[in-house]
Protein backbone atom coordinates (compact mmCIF):
# COMPACT_ATOMS: atom_id res chain seq x y z
CA UNK A 1 0.00 0.00 0.00
CA UNK A 2 1.32 3.43 -1.00
CA UNK A 3 0.74 6.61 1.00
CA UNK A 4 -1.05 8.96 -1.38
CA UNK A 5 -1.05 12.73 -0.74
CA UNK A 6 -4.61 13.04 0.57
CA UNK A 7 -4.51 16.85 0.67
CA UNK A 8 -3.66 16.88 -3.03
CA UNK A 9 -6.57 14.53 -3.73
CA UNK A 10 -8.90 16.79 -1.73
CA UNK A 11 -7.66 19.79 -3.73
CA UNK A 12 -8.37 18.00 -7.04
CA UNK A 13 -11.90 17.07 -5.91
CA UNK A 14 -12.53 20.67 -4.82
CA UNK A 15 -11.21 22.06 -8.11
CA UNK A 16 -13.39 19.66 -10.11
CA UNK A 17 -16.48 20.75 -8.16
CA UNK A 18 -15.59 24.43 -8.62
CA UNK A 19 -15.11 24.05 -12.39
CA UNK A 20 -18.41 22.17 -12.65
CA UNK A 21 -20.13 24.99 -10.78
CA UNK A 22 -18.56 27.69 -12.98
CA UNK A 23 -19.61 25.88 -16.15
CA UNK A 24 -23.23 26.26 -15.05
CA UNK A 25 -22.89 30.07 -15.08
CA UNK A 26 -22.96 32.48 -18.03
CA UNK A 27 -19.39 32.40 -19.31
CA UNK A 28 -17.74 33.99 -22.32
CA UNK A 29 -17.21 31.40 -25.10
CA UNK A 30 -13.42 31.40 -24.66
CA UNK A 31 -13.64 30.84 -20.89
CA UNK A 32 -16.27 28.14 -21.40
CA UNK A 33 -14.05 26.21 -23.82
CA UNK A 34 -11.05 26.48 -21.48
CA UNK A 35 -13.01 25.29 -18.42
CA UNK A 36 -14.71 22.53 -20.42
CA UNK A 37 -11.33 21.19 -21.44
CA UNK A 38 -10.09 21.28 -17.83
CA UNK A 39 -13.28 19.57 -16.62
CA UNK A 40 -12.86 16.79 -19.19
CA UNK A 41 -9.19 16.31 -18.26
CA UNK A 42 -9.97 16.14 -14.54
CA UNK A 43 -12.84 13.68 -15.06
CA UNK A 44 -10.92 10.38 -15.23
CA UNK A 45 -8.67 11.06 -12.22
CA UNK A 46 -11.67 12.28 -10.16
CA UNK A 47 -13.53 9.03 -10.89
CA UNK A 48 -10.42 7.07 -9.90
CA UNK A 49 -10.05 9.01 -6.63
CA UNK A 50 -13.71 8.40 -5.75
CA UNK A 51 -13.42 4.69 -6.56
CA UNK A 52 -10.20 4.47 -4.52
CA UNK A 53 -11.74 6.10 -1.46
CA UNK A 54 -14.82 3.88 -1.72
CA UNK A 55 -12.63 0.77 -1.73
CA UNK A 56 -10.53 2.06 1.21
CA UNK A 57 -13.76 2.70 3.16
CA UNK A 58 -15.01 -0.80 2.33
CA UNK A 59 -11.74 -2.36 3.51
CA UNK A 60 -12.01 -0.28 6.72
CA UNK A 61 -15.52 -1.60 7.34
CA UNK A 62 -14.34 -5.18 6.87
CA UNK A 63 -11.39 -4.63 9.24
CA UNK A 64 -13.75 -3.21 11.88
CA UNK A 65 -16.07 -6.20 11.42
CA UNK A 66 -13.20 -8.67 11.78
CA UNK A 67 -11.82 -6.87 14.88
CA UNK A 68 -15.24 -6.72 16.59
CA UNK A 69 -15.49 -9.41 19.26
CA UNK A 70 -19.28 -9.57 18.73
CA UNK A 71 -18.91 -10.70 15.07
CA UNK A 72 -19.58 -14.42 14.72
CA UNK A 73 -17.05 -16.76 13.10
CA UNK A 74 -18.92 -17.18 9.80
CA UNK A 75 -19.16 -13.42 9.24
CA UNK A 76 -15.45 -12.99 10.00
CA UNK A 77 -14.54 -15.71 7.50
CA UNK A 78 -16.68 -14.03 4.83
CA UNK A 79 -15.09 -10.65 5.56
CA UNK A 80 -11.58 -12.10 5.38
CA UNK A 81 -12.41 -13.81 2.09
CA UNK A 82 -13.51 -10.50 0.56
CA UNK A 83 -10.39 -8.55 1.56
CA UNK A 84 -7.78 -9.92 -0.91
CA UNK A 85 -9.78 -8.85 -3.99
CA UNK A 86 -10.41 -5.42 -2.47
CA UNK A 87 -6.71 -5.02 -1.61
CA UNK A 88 -5.77 -5.80 -5.22
CA UNK A 89 -8.30 -3.25 -6.49
CA UNK A 90 -7.06 -0.62 -4.00
CA UNK A 91 -3.43 -1.14 -5.11
CA UNK A 92 -4.40 -0.85 -8.77
CA UNK A 93 -6.32 2.39 -8.14
CA UNK A 94 -3.41 3.76 -6.10
CA UNK A 95 -1.06 3.16 -9.03
CA UNK A 96 -3.46 4.87 -11.45
CA UNK A 97 -3.67 7.91 -9.16
CA UNK A 98 0.12 8.00 -8.82
CA UNK A 99 0.50 8.13 -12.60
CA UNK A 100 -2.15 10.85 -12.85
CA UNK A 101 -0.27 12.98 -10.29
CA UNK A 102 3.06 12.83 -12.15
CA UNK A 103 3.90 16.35 -13.42
CA UNK A 104 3.30 16.42 -17.17
CA UNK A 105 5.67 17.72 -19.81
CA UNK A 106 4.28 21.15 -20.68
CA UNK A 107 4.45 20.20 -24.36
CA UNK A 108 2.69 16.82 -24.13
CA UNK A 109 -0.63 18.08 -25.49
CA UNK A 110 0.98 19.96 -28.38
CA UNK A 111 1.05 18.99 -32.04
CA UNK A 112 4.42 17.82 -33.35
CA UNK A 113 6.80 18.41 -36.23
CA UNK A 114 8.25 15.13 -37.53
CA UNK A 115 11.56 15.25 -39.38
CA UNK A 116 13.06 12.13 -40.99
CA UNK A 117 16.43 12.21 -42.75
CA UNK A 118 18.25 9.42 -44.57
CA UNK A 119 21.58 8.63 -42.91
CA UNK A 120 24.31 6.18 -43.84
CA UNK A 121 23.36 3.73 -46.55
CA UNK A 122 22.77 5.79 -49.70
CA UNK A 123 19.68 4.85 -51.71
CA UNK A 124 18.72 2.14 -49.22
CA UNK A 125 18.74 4.73 -46.39
CA UNK A 126 16.37 6.94 -48.40
CA UNK A 127 14.03 3.96 -48.96
CA UNK A 128 14.15 3.23 -45.21
CA UNK A 129 13.33 6.88 -44.44
CA UNK A 130 10.29 6.46 -46.66
CA UNK A 131 9.28 3.31 -44.77
CA UNK A 132 9.58 5.14 -41.45
CA UNK A 133 7.45 8.04 -42.66
CA UNK A 134 4.71 5.69 -43.84
CA UNK A 135 4.89 3.88 -40.50
CA UNK A 136 4.31 7.12 -38.59
CA UNK A 137 1.65 8.29 -41.06
CA UNK A 138 -0.34 5.06 -40.57
CA UNK A 139 0.17 5.13 -36.80
CA UNK A 140 -1.08 8.74 -36.76
CA UNK A 141 -4.18 7.79 -38.77
CA UNK A 142 -4.86 4.96 -36.32
CA UNK A 143 -4.77 7.52 -33.48
CA UNK A 144 -7.16 9.83 -35.34
CA UNK A 145 -4.41 12.39 -35.99
CA UNK A 146 -3.86 14.40 -39.18
CA UNK A 147 -0.53 14.38 -41.01
CA UNK A 148 0.40 17.35 -43.21
CA UNK A 149 3.62 17.32 -45.26
CA UNK A 150 5.72 20.48 -45.00
CA UNK A 151 8.81 19.65 -47.04
CA UNK A 152 10.09 16.74 -49.16
CA UNK A 153 13.40 15.87 -50.78
CA UNK A 154 12.98 12.59 -52.66
CA UNK A 155 15.59 9.86 -53.02
CA UNK A 156 16.97 8.89 -56.44
CA UNK A 157 15.42 5.41 -56.26
CA UNK A 158 12.42 6.23 -54.08
CA UNK A 159 11.91 7.10 -50.45
CA UNK A 160 13.18 10.39 -49.06
CA UNK A 161 16.50 12.06 -48.43
CA UNK A 162 14.46 14.23 -46.06
CA UNK A 163 10.79 14.65 -45.23
CA UNK A 164 9.22 17.03 -42.73
CA UNK A 165 5.59 16.88 -41.65
CA UNK A 166 3.26 18.39 -39.08
CA UNK A 167 1.11 15.96 -37.07
CA UNK A 168 -2.01 17.42 -35.50
CA UNK A 169 -4.11 15.78 -32.80
CA UNK A 170 -4.63 15.25 -29.10
CA UNK A 171 -1.49 14.28 -27.18
CA UNK A 172 0.68 13.88 -30.30
CA UNK A 173 3.97 14.98 -28.72
CA UNK A 174 3.35 12.90 -25.58
CA UNK A 175 3.34 9.74 -27.72
CA UNK A 176 5.89 10.55 -30.40
CA UNK A 177 8.58 12.34 -28.38
CA UNK A 178 10.35 9.05 -27.65
CA UNK A 179 10.87 8.41 -31.38
CA UNK A 180 13.71 10.94 -31.69
CA UNK A 181 16.98 9.22 -32.46
CA UNK A 182 18.84 7.08 -34.97
CA UNK A 183 16.81 4.19 -36.42
CA UNK A 184 18.77 1.37 -38.05
CA UNK A 185 17.57 -1.17 -40.61
CA UNK A 186 19.14 -4.50 -41.57
CA UNK A 187 17.80 -6.09 -44.75
CA UNK A 188 18.65 -7.32 -48.24
CA UNK A 189 18.05 -4.50 -50.77
CA UNK A 190 16.11 -5.30 -53.94
CA UNK A 191 19.20 -4.33 -55.93
CA UNK A 192 21.44 -6.81 -54.07
CA UNK A 193 21.85 -9.85 -56.34
CA UNK A 194 24.01 -11.86 -53.92
CA UNK A 195 21.48 -11.63 -51.09
CA UNK A 196 23.89 -9.79 -48.79
CA UNK A 197 22.35 -7.98 -45.82
CA UNK A 198 22.92 -4.22 -45.77
CA UNK A 199 22.76 -1.95 -42.74
CA UNK A 200 21.36 1.56 -43.22
CA UNK A 201 20.14 4.29 -40.93
CA UNK A 202 17.78 7.25 -40.75
CA UNK A 203 17.47 9.99 -38.17
CA UNK A 204 14.09 10.89 -36.67
CA UNK A 205 13.45 14.16 -34.85
CA UNK A 206 10.14 14.94 -33.15
CA UNK A 207 9.68 18.54 -32.04
CA UNK A 208 6.66 20.05 -30.29
CA UNK A 209 4.86 22.79 -32.20
CA UNK A 210 5.15 25.90 -30.08
CA UNK A 211 3.32 29.22 -30.15
CA UNK A 212 4.66 32.77 -30.03
CA UNK A 213 4.20 32.78 -26.26
CA UNK A 214 6.46 29.71 -25.90
CA UNK A 215 9.42 31.08 -27.87
CA UNK A 216 10.22 34.77 -28.24
CA UNK A 217 11.66 35.54 -31.69
CA UNK A 218 12.97 38.98 -32.54
CA UNK A 219 12.02 39.89 -36.13
CA UNK A 220 15.31 41.77 -36.42
CA UNK A 221 17.13 38.43 -36.02
CA UNK A 222 15.48 36.99 -39.13
CA UNK A 223 16.64 37.00 -42.76
CA UNK A 224 13.67 36.11 -44.99
CA UNK A 225 14.12 35.14 -48.64
CA UNK A 226 11.43 34.33 -51.20
CA UNK A 227 12.07 32.18 -54.25
CA UNK A 228 10.40 30.02 -56.82
CA UNK A 229 9.44 26.57 -55.65
CA UNK A 230 11.56 23.71 -56.98
CA UNK A 231 10.41 20.35 -58.33
CA UNK A 232 7.00 19.14 -59.51
CA UNK A 233 4.12 21.57 -59.54
CA UNK A 234 3.22 22.40 -63.13
CA UNK A 235 3.34 25.90 -64.57
CA UNK A 236 2.74 27.44 -61.14
CA UNK A 237 6.27 26.51 -60.05
CA UNK A 238 7.92 28.80 -62.61
CA UNK A 239 5.63 31.80 -62.16
CA UNK A 240 5.26 32.44 -58.43
CA UNK A 241 7.89 33.14 -55.79
CA UNK A 242 5.95 31.34 -53.05
CA UNK A 243 8.79 29.39 -51.43
CA UNK A 244 10.08 30.87 -48.18
CA UNK A 245 13.51 30.50 -46.57
CA UNK A 246 14.02 31.94 -43.10
CA UNK A 247 17.45 32.23 -41.49
CA UNK A 248 17.65 32.82 -37.74
CA UNK A 249 20.89 34.80 -37.62
CA UNK A 250 21.88 34.27 -33.93
CA UNK A 251 21.57 30.47 -34.10
CA UNK A 252 22.29 29.93 -37.80
CA UNK A 253 19.14 27.79 -38.16
CA UNK A 254 17.67 27.79 -41.68
CA UNK A 255 14.17 26.55 -42.52
CA UNK A 256 12.59 26.38 -45.96
CA UNK A 257 8.98 25.63 -46.93
CA UNK A 258 7.62 25.46 -50.46
CA UNK A 259 4.70 23.02 -50.27
CA UNK A 260 1.92 25.62 -50.31
CA UNK A 261 1.06 27.88 -53.25
CA UNK A 262 0.54 30.75 -50.82
CA UNK A 263 3.63 32.63 -49.69
CA UNK A 264 1.76 33.60 -46.52
CA UNK A 265 1.02 29.92 -45.65
CA UNK A 266 4.61 28.90 -46.35
CA UNK A 267 5.88 31.70 -44.12
CA UNK A 268 3.51 30.63 -41.33
CA UNK A 269 4.72 27.01 -41.56
CA UNK A 270 8.36 28.11 -41.67
CA UNK A 271 7.90 30.20 -38.51
CA UNK A 272 6.30 27.22 -36.73
CA UNK A 273 9.28 25.07 -37.69
CA UNK A 274 11.74 27.73 -36.54
CA UNK A 275 10.01 28.12 -33.17
CA UNK A 276 10.03 24.34 -32.71
CA UNK A 277 13.76 24.13 -33.50
CA UNK A 278 14.65 26.98 -31.14
CA UNK A 279 12.52 25.43 -28.38
CA UNK A 280 14.23 22.07 -28.97
CA UNK A 281 17.69 23.64 -28.59
CA UNK A 282 16.71 25.09 -25.19
CA UNK A 283 15.04 21.83 -24.15
CA UNK A 284 18.14 19.83 -25.10
CA UNK A 285 20.29 22.13 -22.94
CA UNK A 286 17.95 21.62 -19.97
CA UNK A 287 17.75 17.87 -20.56
CA UNK A 288 21.53 17.59 -20.74
CA UNK A 289 21.82 19.27 -17.35
CA UNK A 290 19.17 16.99 -15.86
CA UNK A 291 20.64 13.86 -17.46
CA UNK A 292 23.67 14.18 -15.19
CA UNK A 293 21.32 13.70 -12.24
CA UNK A 294 18.93 11.20 -13.83
CA UNK A 295 21.00 8.58 -15.63
CA UNK A 296 19.38 6.62 -18.41
CA UNK A 297 16.67 9.20 -18.91
CA UNK A 298 14.41 8.31 -21.86
CA UNK A 299 13.61 11.07 -24.30
CA UNK A 300 16.49 13.34 -23.37
CA UNK A 301 16.50 14.66 -26.92
CA UNK A 302 19.90 13.14 -27.75
CA UNK A 303 19.53 11.97 -31.35
CA UNK A 304 23.15 10.91 -31.81
CA UNK A 305 22.77 7.36 -30.54
CA UNK A 306 21.00 4.41 -32.14
CA UNK A 307 17.67 3.82 -30.44
CA UNK A 308 16.02 1.09 -32.52
CA UNK A 309 16.92 -1.65 -35.01
CA UNK A 310 14.56 -3.13 -37.62
CA UNK A 311 15.97 -6.54 -38.60
CA UNK A 312 14.07 -7.82 -41.66
CA UNK A 313 15.77 -11.24 -42.07
CA UNK A 314 14.80 -12.14 -38.48
CA UNK A 315 11.48 -10.26 -38.55
CA UNK A 316 12.21 -8.43 -35.32
CA UNK A 317 12.27 -4.89 -33.96
CA UNK A 318 14.50 -4.04 -30.99
CA UNK A 319 14.35 -0.83 -28.97
CA UNK A 320 17.78 -0.61 -27.35
CA UNK A 321 16.79 1.88 -24.64
CA UNK A 322 14.48 -0.53 -22.83
CA UNK A 323 15.81 -3.83 -24.27
CA UNK A 324 12.43 -4.55 -25.88
CA UNK A 325 12.31 -6.99 -28.80
CA UNK A 326 9.14 -7.73 -30.77
CA UNK A 327 9.06 -10.49 -33.39
CA UNK A 328 6.45 -8.69 -35.44
CA UNK A 329 8.40 -6.36 -37.70
CA UNK A 330 5.80 -6.33 -40.54
CA UNK A 331 3.07 -5.15 -38.14
CA UNK A 332 5.36 -2.50 -36.60
CA UNK A 333 6.57 -1.09 -39.95
CA UNK A 334 2.93 -0.95 -41.09
CA UNK A 335 2.14 1.22 -38.06
CA UNK A 336 -0.25 -1.39 -36.63
CA UNK A 337 1.94 -2.62 -33.74
CA UNK A 338 4.04 0.53 -33.24
CA UNK A 339 1.85 1.39 -30.26
CA UNK A 340 3.29 -1.66 -28.42
CA UNK A 341 6.77 -0.11 -28.63
CA UNK A 342 5.59 3.42 -27.82
CA UNK A 343 3.41 2.27 -24.89
CA UNK A 344 6.37 0.34 -23.43
CA UNK A 345 8.54 3.48 -23.66
CA UNK A 346 5.83 5.60 -22.01
CA UNK A 347 5.46 3.02 -19.21
CA UNK A 348 9.21 2.96 -18.60
CA UNK A 349 9.31 6.75 -18.55
CA UNK A 350 6.46 6.84 -16.02
CA UNK A 351 8.26 4.31 -13.83
CA UNK A 352 11.38 6.49 -13.84
CA UNK A 353 9.36 9.58 -12.95
CA UNK A 354 7.66 7.68 -10.11
CA UNK A 355 11.07 6.57 -8.83
CA UNK A 356 12.34 10.14 -9.01
CA UNK A 357 9.24 11.39 -7.13
CA UNK A 358 9.80 8.74 -4.45
CA UNK A 359 13.45 9.72 -4.09
CA UNK A 360 12.48 13.33 -3.41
Amino acid sequence: MIALPQQKLDALLARHAMVESELATNLAPEAYVKLSREFAELGPVIETIKAYRAVVAEIGDLDALIADAKTDGEMKRMAEAEKPALNVRRDKLEHQIQLALIPKDAMDDHDAILEIRAGTGGDEAALFAGDLFRMYERYAAKQGWKTEIVSISEGAKGGFKEIIAEIHGRGVFAKLKFESGVHRVQRVPDTEASGRIHTSAATVAVLPEVEDVDVDINEADLKIDTMRAQGAGGQHVNKTESAIRITHIPSGIVVMVQEERSQHKNRSKAMRMLRAKLYDIEKTKRDSARAAERRGQIGSGDRSERIRTYNFPQGRVTDHRINLTLHKLPQVIEGEALDEVIDALVTQHQAELLAAEGAT
